[in-house]
């Protein structure tokens, strides 16, 4: 993509110069002559790089350094001044100017200067692009669910997003934990700067502690030369703690030592280094129970806990699986040059029946296998894993699911009131059709109904 620069100069010559020189090096140019007029164009047009003189009646090169500074940061401003008036040119370097060329100018030297500025515009616009598909793909709109939980998940990224406060995500594995921490960051105004991510369950405690907080040279075996940890490297962006339930005690304790202070220690470090980041953690842990157990520090807990964002599993939200089908569908469908027509009735309703014990990541995964390996032009029931399919297995992971100590009669009230409310789902809330696909009368399952205070639609 051309660079797109904008003149100005008061002086015809030098802009005539400017125009032929820039235009024979392959840039787009708009040389104009007023700067009132250039700062117009600026605000209307798609503008990468700016050159303009020092001194021009009624606005000076300063004063349009100033404007773009102030309302186009990313864009790199190159000043033209005489050879007597360097020292506003340094002036000008001090306060934003990308560099600056005295007049007479030759050629090379101005075109040097400007092959820099616009290799750092392109930089800048390729990091705006960057961000902006980032927020984009991280928004909460992309993270999809229309489910009254999700909606609620959605109202406290809202709240949350805009403060400072440590987040704490919980949620079962797959149920897409990181996805809302990054929907936090990118809606908060520290979006613009890193967010970085730590898997505390995939370090031993010995690694992690050197990842997150750095070393110094000779701190330990192998420790050749000065390291940056995680929390310098998010420093006023978000840093992302998954698995923090499986952090040490000694860990803990020292992560506890962040929160309060916001200093840290590199390993085998003397100095003091302040920090400025939000942390959002995220566990699959109850950790209220950890902390009854002994497991995890009662004050760390409360430290975390400032805002809490539950993540239900899939299974909490069928409705939502129809649009997550066709989500993946059209993805990887894509990714695999392939069109589909979407699932089959047979083949949805296998979908929306399963578990789901690995959650959102487990049905992409099912996704893409389908999408890999249905040759269409509409994927079928036979298309699908032969444990999606499997009523026994199905069961059998449900079961699976649930904890070895449990209250029986209390449990086995919450899977007859899952499997009316899905009954009712599959017959389109149509009641009599639903008793049926339970095997019961329609008298009992509005006993039913009432029971577990289930609305009928």
């Amino acid at each position: 993509m051309p660079t797109n620069i904008l003149v100005l100069d008061d002086e015809m010559n030098y802009l005539l110069i400017l125009e032929a020189l820039l235009n024979d090096e392959g840039y787009n140019v708009t040389a104009l002559s007023d700067p009132e007029t250039g700062l117009a164009y600026l605000d209307e047009s798609e503008v990468d790089l700016v050159i303009t003189d020092m001194k021009m009646p009624g606005l000076t090169g300063q004063d349009v350094l100033e404007h773009v500074k102030k309302n186009y940061p990313h864009i790199p401003v190159i000043i033209m001044t005489a050879f007597g008036s360097i020292e506003s040119a340094v002036e000008a370097m001090k306060i934003g100017a990308f560099d600056y060329i005295t007049k007479p100018f030759a050629n090379e030297e101005l075109l040097l200067s400007v092959t820099k500025a616009a290799q750092y515009a392109s930089t800048q616009r390729e990091n705006r692009l960057l961000r902006e598909q980032i927020k984009e793909r991280y928004s909460p709109s992309n993270i999809i669910g229309r489910s009254k939980p999700m909606l609620a998940v959605f109202e406290m990224i809202e709240k949350a997003a805009p403060g400072n406060s440590t987040v704490l995500i919980t949620g079962e594995s797959g149920t897409g934990k990181e996805l809302i921490a990054q929907a936090i960051h990118q809606a908060s105004p520290r979006c613009d700067n890193p967010f970085v991510s730590v898997n505390c369950m995939a370090l031993n405690p010995g690694v992690l502690e050197s990842e997150l907080f750095g070393h110094e040279k000779g701190s330990f075996t192998g420790a050749v030369a000065r390291k940056r940890g995680r929390f310098e490297a998010a420093d006023k962006g978000t840093l992302f703690l998954d698995e923090i339930g499986e952090l040490s005690h000694d860990m803990q304790v020292k992560l506890l030592r962040v929160l309060q202070e916001r200093t840290i220690e590199r390993v085998g470090g003397v100095d003091t280094i302040k920090v400025d980041i939000r942390i959002v953690a995220a566990t699959n842990k109850n950790l209220k129970q950890a902390v009854e157990n002994g497991d995890f520090r009662e004050d760390l807990y409360y430290r975390l806990n400032v805002v809490s964002i539950e993540v239900p599993p899939l299974r909490e939200r069928r409705e939502d699986i129809p649009f997550m089908v066709d989500h993946f569908l059209i993805k990887y469908a894509a990714e695999n040059n392939k069109t589909f027509d979407g699932f089959s009735p047979a083949a949805m309703d296998y979908l929306s029946a399963y578990e789901w014990p690995g959650n959102v990541r487990q049905l992409q995964n099912v996704i893409e296998r389908c999408a890999v390996l249905s040759s269409g032009p509409q994927i079928e029931s036979e298309d699908l894993p032969a444990e999606i399919k499997d009523e026994e297995a199905q069961f059998k992971s449900a079961v699976d699911l649930l904890p070895t100590k449990l209250n029986l009669a209390h449990t086995l009230e919450k899977i007859e009131a899952t499997l009316v409310r899905r009954a009712l789902v599959h017959s389109n809330f149509v009641k009599v059709d639903a008793a049926e696909m339970l095997g019961i009368s329609k008298s009992l399952l509005q006993y039913k109904l009432k029971k577990y205070q289930i609305s009928g639609k």
